[in-house]
């Protein structure tokens, strides 16, 4: 027993020493240790307004004409293919032709059988009116053998009519172009059954060429018929063309919830249909406009604010000021007339976790 607690007191002991030199964690004293400030995800702000607050768009023809044919029958041949350059009077597209030839042969022949039909009457009524004068034929057979000689006329122009529209019908087996222009859609390939006024092709003029950008609701505000805007190559920023809204259609599409705007542009040579384009309004009015993403704007109550950072070598203070936004977001970006500079640090990302004068950190890449 006298062992046991000399071999218990041993082990206290070393315990007690173990613990002395190597301080468990929670004997740590409180209030020791300091964290450095927490990083943030800010950028730097310009007066240039950037390619995002642009909006993408596409080179479209003022002129679109989507062809069909007059008549129901099966495409036997299509001429031409999307970006095809056609002329005017070009075939571009052929139906077969037997049903409709054999509509003209029937009603060829229906009006051959009223032609004999016709001059049955005509010597009839000829007879009739001998034997009238004779007073061999009575009154009513006579106007009878006139009215069959009158409904026989009339049989003649009907069959004579359904002939003239059946060789209408057989010239309309052969699609031709309206004008000169480029094929930019097709729907319909060789083989498929089409009825009368169905799209088979979209053909857009050549001449007369415009940007067509999709808008918002929110953005429509600040936009009017006549507001210049710039306009250039997805590929290439540096080949600015001018050009004017022209068009704002008044229905939204059901889809996107956008209106559809067109802008006529001052020269339209140095895009192609179909080109991608980028538009954003003409620099003389956003030039001294700065830009923030929609996620550095704080909304306490009625009034814009933003985190500014005031940097004191690597670390800074975080302080929120007041704002004026030029319209709602457009494409994820603020336009701010008053209240930023240019080389203004705003933070975008943690904006609701911050306090006033709150001490942070280096600046990270969003």
């Amino acid at each position: 027993m006298i062992r046991m607690l000399v071999i218990a007191s041993i082990v206290i002991a070393a315990l007690t020493g173990i613990a002395v030199v190597l301080k468990w964690p929670w004997q740590a004293p409180v209030g020791t240790e300091t964290l450095p400030p927490r990083p943030v995800a800010s950028i730097i702000v310009t007066d240039q307004p950037p390619v995002v607050q642009s909006t993408p768009g596409v080179i479209a023809a003022r002129i679109e004409v989507a062809l069909g044919f007059q008549t129901l029958g099966r495409v036997t041949a299509r001429n031409v293919d999307i970006g095809a350059v056609v002329r005017q009077g070009d075939v571009l597209a052929t139906l077969n032709p037997d049903d409709l030839q054999g509509d003209v042969r029937t009603a060829q022949a229906a009006v051959e059988a009223t032609q004999v039909e016709l001059r049955t009457a005509q010597a009839t009524a000829e007879r009739t009116r001998a034997l009238a004068r004779r007073n061999v034929a009575s009154t009513a057979q006579l106007e009878q053998a006139e009215r069959a000689l009158a409904t026989a006329h009339a049989a003649v122009q009907q069959a004579l009519s359904e002939l003239i529209r059946a060789r209408d019908a057989e010239g309309f087996a052969d699609m031709k172009a309206p004008f000169d222009g480029v094929i930019s859609a097709v729907y319909v390939n060789a083989g498929a059954v089409v009825s009368a006024g169905e799209p088979v092709i979209k053909l857009s003029a050549e001449e007369g060429l415009e940007a067509v950008i999709d808008l918002p609701e929110a953005a429509l505000p600040r936009v009017r018929i006549g507001d210049r805007y710039e306009v250039w190559s997805e590929y290439d920023e540096t080949d600015l063309q001018a050009a004017t809204i022209s068009q704002i259609e008044p229905v939204a599409d059901a889809a996107t919830r956008t209106r559809r705007i067109h802008l006529a542009m001052a020269n339209d040579n140095s895009f192609r249909l179909g080109a991608l384009i980028r538009a954003r309004p003409a620099r003389s009015r956003v030039e001294r406009w700065i830009s923030v993403p929609q996620s550095a704007i704080v909304r306490p109550g009625d009034k814009q604010k933003i985190w500014i950072v005031t940097r004191d070598g690597a670390e800074g203070t975080v302080a929120l000021r007041d704002i004026t936004a030029a319209g709602p977001a457009l494409n994820g970006w603020v336009v701010v007339t008053s209240g930023l500079a240019s080389g203004d640090e705003v933070i975008i990302r943690g904006i609701h976790s911050l306090k006033e004068g709150q001490r942070v950190g280096q600046s990270v890449v969003p």
